[in-house]
C-alpha cells in the first residue's frame, strides 16, 4: 500500500480543517493510506524542530503534502523550523523522487499565499521531490471549485476560524489527485 504524509502547522484550526479534507480525499482512493502529522510548538526547542518520529514517518511515505498558514508573506515560523530540520534528510537524499504538494490559508484574498506555495515548491525541489499542482483549468472543473484560482496547490481564504466549503472540496480533490498519481 502507498502512503501519503500530510504535514502541517495550524493555530486557529483553519489549516487543520484543510489537512483533514485532504486526508478525506486520499482515503477515497483504494490502495493508498494517509498519515496526518501535525507540527507542534512543543517539538521546537531553542528554535530547532526535534521530532524524529515525524521526520522518519515522512521518510517512509511515498508522497508528502505540506501545509501552513501564510504569515507575513510566507510559511509560519513553526513550519520553517520543521523544514530546516529536514536538512539532515536532504543531505542523504532521503525524500528524493517523492511526490510533493501543498496547501495554505490566509485571511485576505491577496495575502501573498502564493509565496507560501512557492516556498513549499522550493523545499520540495531542494529535496529532489516531484511537485503536483492542482491541475484545474480555471476556477472550476467537474463541479470542483477552485475559488482562489491557484494551480500550485490549495490556497484558501479563511473567515475567522472557518474555511469555505468550496475550499475544502478543492482540498479533497488535491488529496485524490496525489493518491491517483501514486497508484498510476
Amino acid at each position: 500500500m502507498k502512503t501519503i504524509a500530510v504535514i502541517f502547522y495550524s493555530v486557529t484550526g483553519t489549516t487543520k480543517s484543510i489537512a483533514h479534507a485532504i486526508c478525506e480525499g486520499v482515503q477515497s482512493v483504494e490502495g493508498v493510506s494517509v498519515n496526518l502529522l501535525r507540527i507542534n510548538g512543543k517539538d521546537i526547542i531553542n528554535g530547532r524542530y526535534n521530532s524524529q518520529v515525524v521526520l522518519e514517518s515522512i521518510s517512509r511515505a511515498d508522497a508528502v503534502i505540506f501545509g501552513s498558514p501564510t504569515y507575513m508573506g510566507s510559511v509560519s515560523a513553526q513550519f520553517k523550523a520543521f523544514a530546516d530540520a529536514s536538512s539532515e534528510i536532504w543531505s542523504i537524499g532521503g525524500w528524493t523522487n517523492k511526490i510533493a504538494a501543498g496547501f495554505t490559508v490566509g485571511s485576505c484574498y491577496a495575502g501573498d499565499q502564493e509565496v507560501t506555495m512557492q516556498y513549499f515548491q522550493t523545499l520540495a525541489n531542494q529535496h529532489g521531490m516531484l511537485w503536483a499542482g492542482i491541475d484545474m483549468r480555471g476556477i472550476k472543473r467537474d463541479n470542483i471549485p477552485n475559488l482562489m484560482g491557484a494551480q500550485s496547490g490549495v490556497i484558501a481564504k479563511s473567515e475567522g476560524t472557518e474555511i469555505h466549503q468550496e475550499d475544502l472540496i478543492t482540498a479533497q480533490y488535491l488529496g485524490r489527485r496525489v493518491a491517483h498519481l501514486l497508484i498510476g
